[in-house]
């Protein structure tokens, strides 16, 4: 039997980048997938790859409670239930010290990887409490060990990872795991674009190759690989875990 096997998953974030190698390792494992997402043109296109009976598409923003809500509603109206809400959606400027950010870049960054997870449980723990659900958040090596110029995204995910650990507290009483996958560098369109952004775009490549102890800078499928398992019955008494999917990079990044 598949490892998700009729699983129903809320995705946020899933047309590109991490969130797609998800839906589609996701869809592989047997389980049915609505991928909320803003960009439209992106959910058409993993309609056209991953159409059918497993994945169902919301054009909708995380920032908004409204969106947020007839997702979840939709997810259910279609697959039935919830099992899985995938906390994924997330942004990764402005690449900048403290002081050099905006008041509006920071709370732009806080609502979208942040404040996103507060619309997804306010509106999805009680089918998950039915189902004796789970929750998985993507956070991020940075959020662990710090990145220079980067200091607003970092604040996000350090506050995902804390975030992750109360709420598998709070919610364990009801049978419900919450747990984060931590990756350090990925090849994604988001990490392209911050390279594209550093003053030293011609060195970043390699740089982000040596962070990882294992020589290397993935694509989005290693970590897709480990979000299957911590959604699995597999992982079925793993709760408050931020499983780092860095290569290495925990260790300490190299130079």
């Amino acid at each position: 039997m598949s490892a998700l096997a009729g699983k129903v998953i809320f995705l946020t974030g899933g047309a590109s980048g991490i969130g797609k190698a998800c839906a589609a390792a996701y869809i592989r494992a047997g389980a049915k997938v609505l991928v909320m997402d803003r960009d439209e043109n992106a959910l058409q296109d993993l309609e056209a790859t991953f159409g059918g009976d497993s994945l169902v598409t919301f054009a909708g923003n995380v920032t908004s409670e409204n969106d947020v809500k007839e997702a979840i509603e939709k997810t259910v109206g279609v697959f039935g239930k919830i099992e899985v809400i995938h906390n994924n959606a997330g942004i990764a400027n402005p690449s900048k010290p403290l002081d050099q950010t905006s008041e509006e870049e920071w709370d732009n960054v806080f609502s979208v990887n942040l404040k996103s997870v507060f619309w997804t449980t306010k509106y999805g723990i009680e089918h998950l409490k039915k189902t004796k659900g789970c929750i998985l958040n993507t956070s991020s090596m940075v959020g662990e060990i710090g990145q220079e110029n980067h200091a607003a995204y970092v604040a996000t995910k350090g506050g995902m990872s804390a975030l992750t650990k109360a709420m598998a507290l709070d919610y364990a009483p009801f049978g419900i795991r919450v747990n984060a996958v931590c990756p350090a560098g990925v090849w994604t369109p988001m990490l392209r674009k911050w390279s594209a952004e550093q003053p030293n775009t011609a060195e970043i490549e390699q740089y982000l190759h040596n962070i990882h102890a294992l020589g290397y800078c993935p694509e989005g499928d290693v970590i897709a690989d480990v979000a299957v398992f911590l959604i699995s019955d597999a992982a079925r008494f793993v709760t408050g875990c931020i499983m780092p999917v860095g290569g290495g990079a925990e260790l300490g990044y190299k130079r």
